[in-house]
């Protein structure tokens, strides 16, 4: 037997040219996916990568995988057939927060409710980017913008609010030049077996530049990002003098100085916890960092497309297999004369 050469980042990469604005946060998230799925052992011609309409959505091109580019908003219906067809593929589906969460929004509720084994990732620049720099679903309040000249007065949607909201099984955020964690998101999204959900904040350099500096750049990060692992202590900051504990009283989570509390106070993270998942995401206030990693994490439920399987199945072993002849002349037919 010839013995199959182990694949490398530079074997997911395609002969196209990357076409993305020079400093695109884009770039980050590809290369991290590129040296990602070697790690992973998962093989070129078992892939997929589907996208919709958007900068992000160029990502298919850019995969030495099989990709459909399709069309705005549709991904996750595409994704979900491709799925459903061959439950054997590992799916990656792209999108935006334009893409995503506003003409693909009931798509992505759908997709995330049904517990479909795809693994979505949603890039949020907080702006229509492909479009010349429109304010989209995401865009914080008073965003001027082309279509908003005098600020948007939309209330933003929070993306992995919106997951949790529709029951998906898997949530995630990290910032797009996280080389460190972003690829460990990305194994924990393929390893989950159901729908997984990573909003990835990704800068668009030329129509939202520095939206997310606050808490994304390096001079800050330590101090505004709490990066949350499963039964650790939420600690963060520069000196990890910083935690998060419950208050009890106005029920909700706030930032404590290590210092000034018993440190078994500091809440340890459950990512099998919904409620916390949903504390973390809105987690807002004085010296409130932005929270990053796997936020919430439940297998439990069976995938789409296995439950649909089962059931054919269940229904051939009782009924046998039947022709498209059988199916258009069973009961509820009649003849007109």
């Amino acid at each position: 037997m010839t013995e199959v050469p182990a694949l490398t980042a530079k074997d997911f990469a395609s002969d196209q040219e990357v076409r993305w604005c020079p400093g695109c946060g884009d770039y980050a998230i590809l290369k991290a996916m590129q040296r990602t799925l070697p790690e992973l052992g998962v093989t070129r011609e078992n892939t997929v990568f589907i996208s919709g309409i958007g900068c992000s959505s160029r990502f298919p091109y850019y995969m030495n995988t099989y990709g459909f580019h399709t069309i705005h908003g549709r991904a996750p219906a595409i994704a979900t057939g491709v799925k459903l067809a061959n439950p054997e593929l590992d799916v990656w589906m792209i999108t935006g927060d334009g893409d995503g969460l506003s003409i693909g929004g009931n798509h992505l509720m759908h997709a995330l409710r049904r517990n479909i084994d795809l693994n979505i990732l949603l890039f949020n620049n907080e702006i229509y980017g492909l479009t010349k720099g429109q304010y989209s679903p995401t865009s914080a309040a008073g965003t001027r913008s082309p279509s908003t000249p005098y600020g948007s007065i939309d209330t933003p949607i929070l993306p992995s609010a919106f997951a949790l909201g529709v029951n998906a099984h898997f949530v995630a955020r990290c910032v797009d030049t996280d080389q460190k964690n972003m690829p460990d998101i990305f194994r924990r999204a393929k390893e989950h077996k159901g729908a997984s959900f990573v909003e990835i904040f990704q800068n668009c350099i030329v129509y939202n530049d520095g939206v997310f500096e606050d808490f994304s750049v390096k001079a800050v990060a330590a101090e505004r990002q709490l990066h949350v692992r499963h039964d650790e202590k939420m600690i963060f900051g520069k000196e990890r003098d910083k935690g998060i504990v419950l208050d009890r009283q106005n029920l909700c989570l706030k930032v404590v100085q290590l210092a000034d509390v018993d440190e078994a106070d500091i809440l340890v993270h459950d990512e099998t916890n919904k409620t916390l998942a949903n504390m973390l995401v809105n987690l807002s206030g004085e010296g409130a960092p932005m929270v990053l990693g796997v936020l919430y994490c439940d297998p439990a439920d069976m995938p789409y497309e296995e439950a649909v399987h089962q059931q054919i199945n269940e229904l051939k072993s009782k009924k046998g297999s039947r022709s498209i002849t059988d199916l258009m002349n069973e009961a509820g037919t009649w003849t007109v004369e």
